[in-house]
Formats: C-alpha cells, structure tokens, sequence
C-alpha cells in the first residue's frame, strides 16, 4: 500500500503543517508530490478532480460550491493563493461525490460566464514538470 511509503522531511514537514493549518483533512494520506504545489492525493476516492480556471479573484469557497452544487453533492472545494500576497490565483479545484456528476458540470460550465469571466473547466490533471531549458540561470552547467 502506498501509504507505507517513507516519505522525505520536508514531504513530512508539510504534511503536519497541513494538518495543523487545517488544510489538510484526512490522515489516510497516501502521497505527497511536493513539485507540484497542489497535487496532494488521499486516496482513490478523494482526488480533487475537477479544474476550474479563470475565475474572479473576489470569488470565494462557498461562491463555487454554490455553482457546483447545482450538477450533484460537491464534496471539497480548493482555492489556492499566492504565498506572498495572499490573493487568490484565480483557479480552483472542486471535488465531487460522482463522475457524472462531474461529467455534467464540466460539460455545462465550460466556456460559462460566471462573476464576469468566462470559466474554463475541466477534468484535473497533475501539473507537468518544467523542463530544464536553456536556463542561463541555472546552476546545472
């Protein structure tokens, strides 16, 4: 099982500052990719699966989960921010009790006019890794 997996320090360092920031909810933890930002995974049934982008940066938690509730059961609602001015990124991550679920409101608010902008939604996808370009910063030489 994944969760027997050792995880480095700072893998362990964020974790328990989740947990005691209260952002993170569930001790069945099963994976941390710290490149990523966001991609932490509880389990197979508990993956934020739902991308939502170009939202407005005045609109909150409950706000999307409004939205969303209208398509089934909206079980978590993410809105990152920045860390150094703590505004909002205007993207978010929703989680729902079912595919179709999912699948509908994907379908219909896509593209939608919500708060003055026109979202774009979509299934979740981990973040790809930057590739090492011609970086002339790099310390790799």
């Amino acid at each position: 099982m994944a969760s027997n997996r050792r995880l480095s320090f700072l893998s362990r360092a964020i974790l328990e500052f989740g947990f005691r920031e209260g952002w993170l909810r569930d001790s069945r933890l099963s994976e941390v990719n710290v490149n990523t930002g966001f991609n932490f995974c509880f389990g197979a049934d508990q993956i934020m699966s739902i991308y939502v982008g170009n939202l407005s940066y005045t609109a909150t938690q409950e706000d999307l989960e409004a939205v969303f509730a209208e398509y089934g059961s909206v079980k978590q609602v993410y809105l990152p921010v920045d860390r150094e001015t703590g505004r909002k990124r205007g993207f978010g991550f929703v989680e729902m009790s079912t595919d179709a679920e999912e699948d509908a409101a994907i379908a219909d608010l896509d593209g939608a006019e919500w708060m003055g902008r026109q979202l774009k939604v979509n299934k979740a996808r981990p973040r790809e890794a930057m590739g090492g370009g011609n970086n002339r910063y790099s310390r790799n030489r």
